[in-house]
């Protein structure tokens, strides 16, 4: 087998055909866009939903209810929970390879439900107050830790 010789099979390779150029070009005058309208001239960009000035659908159906754009939305993880893992000390870092927890957004927050009969130490963002008393009363210890912020913005 000689590899110079090597071709396509009959009819894979067709001619890419050239838009724009002219009568000759097998797409005549207009190159296929039509004589007049908006889409027939270059720098057409219509936004996404635009329905031909028909008010579009995202602007015909009714917003309900209000969206905190502010909002901060923690990976959460009851005392039960922590109770059932083995180990005394947690940590947002030792629950993500414990696998407690998947992706810890704006922070770690311990909540109340479930029962501890152990000392354990947690380390988190937040902490309900069921779940401090119940770390507490079984002698453990609950450090908040502050979450880093991005720091001032400089403005030019």
């Amino acid at each position: 087998m000689n590899l110079s010789q090597l071709k396509p099979p009959a009819g894979q390779k067709q001619k890419q055909q050239r838009i724009g150029q002219g009568m000759g070009s097998g797409r005549g005058k207009f190159s296929g866009r039509g004589a007049k309208g908006a889409k027939s001239i270059s720098g057409d960009s219509r936004l996404r939903g635009f329905e031909g000035g028909q008010m579009p659908l995202h602007r015909r159906l009714p917003k309900r209810g209000f969206n905190n754009i502010f909002r901060k939305e923690f990976a959460i993880v009851n005392v039960g929970v922590l109770e059932a893992l083995d180990g005394d000390t947690f940590s947002p870092q030792s629950l993500m390879k414990a696998g407690v927890i998947h992706k810890l957004k704006d922070g770690l927050k311990i909540l109340g439900s479930g029962e501890l009969k152990r000392k354990i130490t947690v380390q988190a963002n937040h902490f309900t107050e069921a779940a401090l008393e119940k770390i507490k009363a079984a002698g453990g210890t609950a450090t908040v830790i502050e979450k880093k912020s991005a720091g001032p913005k400089e403005s030019k």
